[in-house]
């Protein structure tokens, strides 16, 4: 820590009124160094001091159930002034993938239901790291980041699910109607992968030209697409993290057609998987509250940059 004296550049005249407050100072400064030198004898508040009676240096990895600690810290940044509202008057849908619930009601979500393309699951129990931490508490806390980041900028946030609320589910099919319903703006499905150890990396994933059964994708086809691409690039600014190395051809953006979720979307929607879990590394990121901040705020920003832009 380095220490600069303030600027006082008296003039000569004032000199002598200025007397008493340097006499002052000289009483004061020794006693302040003496304080300073004991602070950094003693170690600073939460640094390394170097001693058995101070705090440890770098602190041990957490445990998924340590992680809980970090769920939702979401910085406070006070109300936004309305000129910071770019969002005011839009509506976004948030779908955090999974449940924990689903668990305990396989039989449930194993029902199918019409997707469009085909008759899928209602729904899956998601993956989660080899240390235990769910892609479906993962999902939800950024879920809840991502809903107070989009409401500071005065976005209406509608959450297809929310806690312990529903128990499971809710199926894909349903989903996808709470956006329609809401007629979102803008829908994202937030989710994780399970692929094996060494595949990096996240990917949006947009939904393909479908039109079958209850599907018809057509109108949102190029819109989705817009809103991928502000997110992908967003996303990668603000987290560091590469475009996926096994999905996507390093584009970071993927289209499919088997995905209920994008199949009977009716509003401009993508999922996101913003890492693999089962990969020792991006494991490390997807467990850290600070990253997950940041995951969030990288959707936020594609989020805003698609619908104010």
């Amino acid at each position: 820590m380095s220490y600069t004296a303030p600027d006082f550049d008296p003039p000569q005249q004032r000199r002598f009124r200025r007397a008493p407050l340097a006499v002052g100072l000289a009483a004061l400064v020794p006693g302040a160094l003496l304080g300073w030198v004991v602070y950094e004898g003693v170690g600073k508040p939460g640094g390394n001091s170097g001693g058995g009676g101070g705090q440890a240096g770098a602190a041990a990895p957490k445990s998924a159930a340590e992680t809980a600690s970090d769920d939702a810290k979401v910085p406070d940044a006070g109300p936004s002034p309305s000129a910071a509202r770019p969002l005011q008057g839009k509506v976004v849908v948030i779908d955090p993938g999974h449940n924990p619930g689903n668990f305990q009601h396989t039989s449930e979500i194993n029902q199918k239901v019409d997707i469009g393309t085909n008759w899928k699951e209602c729904d899956t129990t998601g993956t989660s790291t080899n240390d235990g931490y769910t892609e479906a508490r993962f999902t939800l806390d950024v879920a809840h980041r991502l809903r107070t980041l989009l409401e500071r900028q005065g976005a209406t946030v509608k959450m297809t699910r929310d806690g312990d609320q529903p128990a499971w589910g809710p199926c894909v099919n349903k989903r996808a109607e709470i956006g329609n319903e809401a007629h979102a703006d803008a829908a994202i499905s937030i989710h994780a992968d399970g692929a094996p150890e060494g595949d990096r990396g996240f990917h949006v994933i947009l939904p393909a030209s479908v039109h079958s059964g209850a599907a018809d994708t057509r109108p949102i086809v190029d819109s989705s697409r817009t809103l991928g691409e502000h997110i992908e690039s967003d996303f990668a600014k603000v987290t560091g993290s590469a475009p996926s190395n096994y999905v996507g051809g390093g584009t970071g953006l993927d289209v499919r057609k088997d995905l209920g979720g994008l199949n009977l979307s009716t509003v401009p929607k993508v999922f996101i998987e913003c890492g693999n879990m089962r990969d020792s590394k991006d494991a490390t990121l997807l467990t850290s509250g600070a990253w997950r901040q940041k995951a969030a705020q990288g959707m936020s920003e594609g989020i805003v940059s698609f619908l104010h832009g």
